[in-house]
């Protein structure tokens, strides 16, 4: 007796056949040729979109322009200073909470 391979099916939306599908979301129906599932399809193309762009960092510092002044740009650097010491100063009491409380 040999061995059939597994195959998924998936009932197309718009024309209620079933039609095989590989998983991936640009596949298509068989029978009408419209995405199986467009969903998936839209999910894919937002998440290549949001990864062409740029990465926004979750660490907020003050922006240092070019156009900036030197006087500016070097106060705008003793601010981020401050910041950078504000959250070095803030994790390590994290750190020293949790040590403390394992």
């Amino acid at each position: 007796m040999a061995a059939t391979p597994l195959v998924s099916t998936k009932k197309c939306p718009f024309c209620q056949q079933w039609s095989e599908w590989e998983l991936r979301p640009t596949d298509r129906c068989t029978h009408c040729g419209h995405l199986l599932d467009p969903q998936a399809h839209q999910r894919a193309e937002a998440d290549a979109v949001a990864a062409a762009q740029p990465q926004k960092s979750a660490l907020r510092l003050i922006e240092i322009r070019p156009e900036d002044g030197p006087v500016l740009t070097f106060f705008k650097w003793i601010g981020r200073g401050g910041q950078l010491l504000f959250i070095a100063l803030l994790s390590f009491f994290v750190w020293v909470a949790t040590a403390i409380a394992a």
